[in-house]
């Protein structure tokens, strides 16, 4: 746990399965290969208030620490990251006015607030038409989206690059460590649950 929280680097894939979204949060290697499991996130699907929480290993016995919305089925929620024994340790939303046209988050933990958008406009826009296409539900969106996450004064706190791969599978970067890895994990794995909401 204490590796998860002053990471500066980590892997998020998509585990896809029945009736739940899994996510495998990964150490990266020197050779920039998935390493050891960090934890393990698991998200109900059609829930009515989003909550995902993120465990130890495959057998989701050991909670680490979760995400809660703090309404049920608000475009605007804002999910409270939580520590095992609920103790906040940070928060964020989707700000959806400015979302319309480039998806834009807010992430708030003690002593910082930072503001993430998609790197590139032009694929912001090109998200949205492919939306548009009848078929775009049955074939995956050809498009890799990677956000920045500056804090007030400009400075670079959090990055998450989209890989090519079939699966979902997300590169992060927390330089630094000067955000709780455990906010960023949440965060990154919200990028790929919630981005459509």
């Amino acid at each position: 746990m204490e590796a998860l929280q002053r990471i500066e680097r980590f892997a998020v894939a998509q585990k896809v399965t029945m009736m739940v979204n899994r996510y495998e949060v990964r150490a990266v290697g020197p050779d920039g290969r998935p390493g050891d499991l960090l934890a393990l996130a698991q998200q109900k699907r059609m829930a009515f208030k989003e909550e995902v929480t993120f465990y130890s290993d495959e057998s989701r016995s050991t909670p680490l620490f979760s995400f809660k919305a703090r309404q049920r089925m608000d475009l605007g929620a804002t999910y409270d990251v939580l520590d095992a024994q609920g103790n906040a340790l940070g928060s964020f939303r989707k700000d959806f006015g400015k979302s319309l046209l480039r998806s834009t988050w807010h992430v708030d933990a003690p002593g910082m607030h930072a503001v993430g958008r998609e790197r590139s406009a032009g694929v912001a826009v090109a998200r949205r038409v492919w939306d548009l296409v009848p078929i775009a539900d049955s074939i995956p969106a050809p498009f890799l989206v990677h956000f920045d996450f500056v804090d007030t004064s400009g400075q670079l706190v959090m990055t998450s690059r989209r890989g090519r791969s079939i699966r979902d599978r997300y590169d992060i970067t927390v330089p630094g460590a000067g955000l709780d890895g455990r906010v960023a994990a949440a965060v990154a794995v919200a990028l790929d649950a919630l981005q459509s909401r």
